[in-house]
């Protein structure tokens, strides 16, 4: 099956921000998602790098802000 990468990349992101916790290294989630997806957040610049021994990301400034947008378009009640 076909998909867009950049939807799947959107959505993702938007549900790391749904399971963020901040600690001493800023906000963090945990990676349990799709490795593809999740270093191509990385790429981009929106994630620390995926393939460390953690069980957790750092989302970074950016990321954090585009998450927050992303998760309130995505999943945000209708009116």
């Amino acid at each position: 099956m076909e998909f867009d990468e950049n939807k799947v990349d959107e959505a993702t992101l938007a549900l790391l921000w749904l399971n963020n916790f901040k600690d001493d290294y800023g906000i963090r989630a945990w990676k349990g998602f799709d490795w593809d997806a999740m270093n191509r957040l990385h790429e981009k610049g929106y994630i620390s790098d995926p393939k460390s021994k953690a069980k957790s990301v750092v989302i970074t400034e950016e990321g954090v802000e585009f998450a927050k947008k992303l998760f309130e378009k995505i999943f945000a009640p209708s009116k």
